[in-house]
């Protein structure tokens, strides 16, 4: 958990690992507010975190096609992983995104 001030519209305005008098609500590191606070910062890399994400995407589908050829078993993953791939399947499917070779080319 990381922890974090916002302004009076909502904002993140400052980021801490530990809890502070300032920052006392707590998020998650990957959660889209802190990835989007981090890319604004000086000195820090959009395109860093673009490609990160990028990444992220092709994690989950060679994870997906390891799951399918039973190479591995879900409950080989640890179980915060096991609640991060379901929720990540569930916002694709939402979004109807498939398998890189399905809508993305490379």
């Amino acid at each position: 958990m990381l922890y974090i001030k916002r302004n009076t519209q909502g904002e993140i305005v400052m980021l801490s690992k530990e809890p502070t008098s300032e920052c006392s609500e707590t998020i998650a590191p990957d959660a889209p507010e802190v990835l989007a606070f981090l890319a604004d910062q000086p000195g820090s890399s959009s395109h860093f975190i673009a490609s990160d994400l990028a990444f992220v995407r092709v994690v989950e589908d060679i994870l997906e096609v390891l799951l399918d050829k039973g190479i591995i078993t879900f409950t080989d993953l640890p179980e915060a992983a096991q609640a991060k791939v379901m929720e990540r399947k569930s916002l694709r499917s939402k979004n109807d995104v498939g398998l890189l070779g399905d809508d993305d080319t490379i």
